[in-house]
């Protein structure tokens, strides 16, 4: 039997970044939520968002979950931004490393992410052109050190594919891939929103998925979305990642695919949404639907 665990993260209440407005909802209620609702183990949100140090692990502690890990992201593309950017690294990965103490397979992984690319943020799901071919290896070069940094803290690092970004598209994946030895966080939904096969990814990238991230989209708001001139935040407010089992993701062949390649580690339900879009008894309902959901599909 594969030794899998599921988590949330505050991105599925619209806590993205500590300089939004007033989180919705604070950090132990909705620890307290996710842990009434099963779930395992969360995401760290913004850092700080749960605390830092001994506050983070009691708080976590207090509820019974685990950190799944949490978002990092640099300005790869940009040598002297990236350098700038690097402390905020090793701020993480201290929290990181003074959550509570887990199995190896399920430790926090830090989920390494690019900053994103201006044109692709307005126009997000695989329509505008990314990196130019030139770019690609000092971009690559600097994700394998942001990795190699992580494993030197004793954290595997995943990299996580987002619209929005420089990494957004199939390709741009395969390229990254091609280019490192950094193992993958596979989000479904912003695969999905991209233009790529969930199912079909996660077979063909079998042995770099590191990080699974259980999102589902809605191609028809995105649709709308780019009609209306909207960018990635208001596409996220408008509900293009729905809860599950309401947009087009095929979540069990998604499950079945994780059966296959033998995944184990964390899976990460998401549902992004922006602060104030979705009232927040909306949210905590939704991802007690969405564990609910994978419950039913035996994970």
């Amino acid at each position: 039997m594969r030794v899998r665990r599921v988590a949330n993260a505050p991105v599925s209440f619209g806590v993205f970044e500590l300089s939004d407005a007033p989180p919705p909802l604070g950090p132990d209620e909705m620890v307290r939520a996710l842990a009434e609702a099963g779930y395992a183990g969360i995401d760290s949100g913004p850092i700080g968002y749960l605390g830092t140090g001994a506050d983070l692990a009691a708080r976590l502690s207090a509820h019974g979950l685990l950190l799944a890990g949490g978002w990092v992201d640099l300005r790869y593309g940009d040598a002297e931004a990236y350098r700038r950017g690097l402390p905020a690294l090793e701020a993480a990965l201290d929290v990181f490393a003074a959550a509570p103490q887990a199995p190896a397979l399920f430790a926090p992984r830090p989920t390494l992410a690019c900053s994103g690319s201006p044109e692709r943020f307005a126009r997000p799901g695989g329509s505008v052109a990314g990196l130019p071919a030139a770019d690609w290896p000092g971009y690559a070069a600097r994700v394998q050190e942001a990795a190699d940094r992580c494993r030197e803290r004793g954290l595997e690092p995943a990299f996580h594919h987002h619209l929005g970004t420089y990494v957004e598209t199939p390709d741009d994946v395969e390229r990254l891939l091609e280019l490192t030895d950094v193992q993958l966080c596979l989000d479904t939904g912003h695969l999905l929103l991209a233009g790529g096969d969930p199912v079909a990814a996660l077979r063909a990238w079998a042995g770099r998925v590191g990080h699974v991230h259980v999102k589902d989209g809605d191609t028809r708001i995105l649709a709308a979305a780019l009609d209306d001139g909207a960018d990635l935040r208001e596409l996220m407010a408008r509900g293009g990642f729905t809860r599950l089992g309401d947009g087009e993701l095929d979540l069990p062949a998604v499950v079945a695919a994780l059966d296959a390649i033998g995944y184990e580690g964390w899976i990460v339900v998401e549902q992004d949404t922006m602060p104030g879009r979705r009232p927040v008894g909306r949210n905590i309902a939704d991802q007690a639907a969405n564990r609910e959901r994978l419950r039913e599909l035996g994970l």
